[in-house]
């Protein structure tokens, strides 16, 4: 059974520091991904000076790189979940790896999570767009 991934479908493929933004501009018969853009990191160990982390105090037992990624999830969430209410897609998809999608999945709205198709615990941040066309319709 392939997915059913209509027109216009917003496809983030993410891991723990970057995520590539894709949109289907072929129909949900024939995939076609076009990419719009990247969303980086911004690194935040200059601010980690401060001790906060992506919600306050940082665990001790965290590395600057589990920081930055947990920090970034928590960007692609929020950017995620802006969109939505803002009506700028009406379908996601969300492909990342399996840490990085279970830091961003409690982190969606209601309206994101009601938006989205499908979330694949793999990471293809750097894979081909064939690759990623070939996942979908798996």
């Amino acid at each position: 059974m392939t997915r059913r991934i209509p027109e216009g479908t917003l496809v983030i493929v993410a891991d723990g520091g970057s995520a590539r933004v894709f949109t289907n501009v072929g129909n949900e018969h024939k995939l076609t991904l076009k990419q719009e853009g990247e969303l980086r990191l911004q690194d935040i160990s200059e601010q980690g000076a401060s001790g906060q982390g992506p919600s306050g105090a940082v665990p001790k037992d965290m590395s600057i790189s589990q920081l930055n990624e947990a920090t970034f999830a928590k960007q692609v969430a929020e950017q995620l979940n802006e969109d939505a209410l803002n009506n700028r897609y009406a379908h996601l998809v969300l492909i990342a790896d399996p840490t990085t999608l279970g830091r961003i999945r409690p982190l969606l709205h209601k309206e994101t999570q009601a938006r989205l198709l499908a979330d694949i615990a793999k990471d293809l941040t750097n894979a081909p767009l064939e690759d990623i066309q070939r996942t979908l319709q798996a």
